[in-house]
């Protein structure tokens, strides 16, 4: 289908290089900011900012692709790559062994600019009279979740972070919170956005990745749950019934073909990313231009041939043989998401860590990036699928179980879809049953992580690659914050890492 992509305006760039020292807003007029924003086209501009950095998350200077970076933390994915030093930023998330000064860091820039660009049409909306009530309504509500977005990545992977609400001015610092109290902002402002009743429960035709109702319900249901915040978990089960009664979401009855191009905005999409390949300019000098996705290749077969049906890749992401083998005969989730290609490997070039398996969620596919003007490798039209409505059943099931409720008839949806005969309903059950259907989404790491099994899955001994001692504990919840951002404020405090 046609993905609208919501590429930048040249008019108005609004960078931010971190929380504490912002770049300076520029644009291509010689009217102060102050007074630019003064019609209902510039407003839109500014919107249309805030969401543009949702498209860096895969490369900004590095490789930081969501799905790619939380997988590498779990049990299911691996690095990979040529070697153990190819790309050594992700090989130390995988092992654990982040510093200040490496690690992937861009996602904290990416993030913030994200903020930056979201409190910019929040604190300029309201000087432009001629916009209609509603339309501002459904902007501010579209920032706010955009900003709680944002800040939700920050939260999870640092947790101890600089918060704030309103653009810092100079000299650009602001107070640290800890992250109870950052989730307790985020988590009210989704209150405040989702109470302003402005945003619709499904985008219309030719609005697709924009900020929904369902959107943001799912990013409250997963905060609350990360939080396992019991206090919150009627609100967030409401929100999930309210979804799944809509009747404007489905699941698809095959599996394999939600991730293929066809299969972008299905009935079971609530959100996701769009890239696109045709027209493509995305370049590896201008890594915010327009176009694709760089994770698909990255994650690719290595020396793929052609008539297979995949792109010629790089080999990082591969799938452990465990997951695959975690199915039973006949669920469809096994085949319609990893590559089986152990005993193929004469027709590709395996590289480190390599077992044969394969992410076919976003493998890099042959034409995958048709069309394209700029860089071939940097241009596949992978969406990144943020938000299925098989998650939003999941989550339902295991809010139920949390509140002493039935939830069984929602987990049995996902599993009569997959095949799948298993008929456990306790909270551990629905954890396995998320990990089966969303191996490679970036899920599995925070599943194990908020249901305490972290310490017990991650250890190195239960990984085929993991040297001893990488193994995870709780000092490994949060990554250090980036060195960088340390020397330009002597009042942050570093995290245990």
């Amino acid at each position: 289908m046609k993905k609208i992509i919501f590429a930048l305006s040249a008019s108005v760039i609004l960078l931010a290089s971190c929380n504490t020292e912002f770049v300076s807003p520029v644009h291509n007029s010689s009217e102060p900011l102050d007074e630019y924003f003064n019609t209902e086209a510039r407003m839109f501009e500014s919107l249309v900012a805030a969401y543009d950095p949702l498209e860096w998350y895969d490369y900004f200077y590095q490789y930081n692709s969501l799905h790619l970076v939380f997988d590498i933390m779990g049990d299911d994915v691996n690095c990979g790559g040529s070697n153990e030093g190819d790309q050594p930023i992700l090989v130390k998330t995988h092992f654990y062994q982040l510093t200040p000064t490496d690690q992937p860091d861009m996602m904290w820039t990416i993030s913030y600019s994200g903020i930056n660009r979201a409190n910019t049409l929040i604190q300029y909306v309201d000087g432009v009279e001629s916009i209609a009530k509603a339309t501002r309504d459904q902007w501010v509500a579209e920032a706010l979740v955009l900003r709680c977005f944002y800040y939700n990545i920050l939260w999870k992977l640092w947790g101890n972070i600089p918060y704030y609400e309103e653009n810092l001015k100079t000299p650009y610092f602001t107070e640290q919170l800890d992250h109870d109290t950052v989730y307790s902002n985020v988590i009210a402002t989704l209150e405040e956005a989702i109470g302003m009743n402005s945003l619709p429960m499904k985008a219309s035709v030719g609005n697709e990745g924009r900020v929904t109702k369902a959107m943001a319900y799912m990013l409250y249901a997963e905060m609350v749950m990360y939080q396992n915040d019991n206090s919150r978990y009627q609100k967030a089960l409401d929100y999930m019934k309210e979804i799944i009664s809509c009747g404007q979401y489905a699941l698809v009855d095959d599996f394999a073909s939600i991730w293929t191009e066809a299969g972008e905005w299905s009935t079971e999409s609530i959100w996701e990313i769009n890239y696109l390949s045709e027209g493509g300019v995305r370049a590896w000098d201008a890594p915010i231009a327009t176009g694709g996705n760089v994770s698909s290749v990255l994650t690719g077969v290595p020396g793929a041939k052609a008539g297979s049906g995949f792109a010629d890749g790089w080999g990082f992401g591969g799938v452990n043989e465990s997951a695959y083998k975690m199915y039973e005969e006949g669920d469809i989730r096994r085949d319609g998401g990893i590559l089986n290609w152990s005993e193929n490997r004469d027709n590709y070039a395996p590289r480190w860590e390599d077992t044969g398996y394969f992410n076919l969620k976003y493998i890099a596919r042959e034409n995958g990036n048709h069309g394209y003007k700029g860089a071939d490798t940097m241009n596949y039209g992978n969406n990144e699928r943020i938000y299925r409505f098989s998650e939003t059943l999941l989550n339902a099931a295991e809010l139920a179980v949390l509140l002493g409720q039935d939830g069984s008839a929602w987990l049995k949806q996902v599993r009569d879809r997959a095949h799948c005969t298993d008929t456990g309903v306790t909270r551990d059950d629905i954890i396995q049953e998320r990990h089966k259907e969303f191996v490679g989404e970036g899920k599995r790491y925070w599943d194990l992580v908020r249901s305490g099994l972290a310490a017990s899955v991650l250890k190195a001994s239960n990984h085929p690659f993991r040297p001893a001692g990488a193994d995870w504990s709780e000092s490994k919840k949060y990554w250090p914050i980036p060195q960088s951002e340390m020397d330009k404020d002597d009042k942050l405090v570093q995290n245990n890492y």
